[in-house]
């Protein structure tokens, strides 16, 4: 759990900065053989491309350098929503680590189950999921973004 924390504050403090442009609170970031190869910041409102979700950005950073993440652990300060739990999916990261649910367009907890199905077949198995590290930390970050935004 130790590592696990270590880890959720380097997203923690991507989050920040991620906010600092004006974007959502999230920070990502990749991790294999306990070394981080990916970092994410939420991105998309101040590029205005949807798409610049902090855990693409990891994903993408990741692979870079990596050709496979099938061994890899994604951190993030909020569960992955639908669209970046299709791309975990489609690399194979084998544990996902986050702070806080997503409430409506979670991969894991929404109605949207993208992490968990098994009706895919080109897909391996589904990832280890661990929720709640950090979660009042990751909390307060969205509350704080959340105060900021409705000024």
């Amino acid at each position: 759990m130790r590592t696990h924390i270590q880890f959720m504050k380097k997203c923690i403090d991507l989050g920040k900065e991620a906010m600092l442009s004006g974007n959502p609170p999230v920070g990502s970031i990749v991790v294999k053989n306990n070394t981080i190869i990916g970092i994410g910041k939420e991105a998309g409102k101040s590029s205005n491309d949807v798409t610049k979700h902090a855990e693409i950005e990891a994903i993408k950073d990741a692979l870079i350098n990596h050709q496979s993440l099938n061994e890899a652990t994604l951190y993030t300060t909020h569960e992955p929503c639908i669209m970046c739990s299709y791309v975990i999916r489609h690399h194979s990261i084998k544990t996902i680590v986050y702070g806080i649910k997503s409430k409506y367009v979670g991969g894991f907890s929404s109605s949207f189950k993208i992490l968990e199905t098994n009706s895919i077949p080109t897909w391996k198995e589904a990832p280890e999921i661990i929720g709640g590290v950090m979660e009042n930390e990751c909390l307060n970050l969205s509350k704080t973004y959340k105060l900021l935004k409705d000024k």
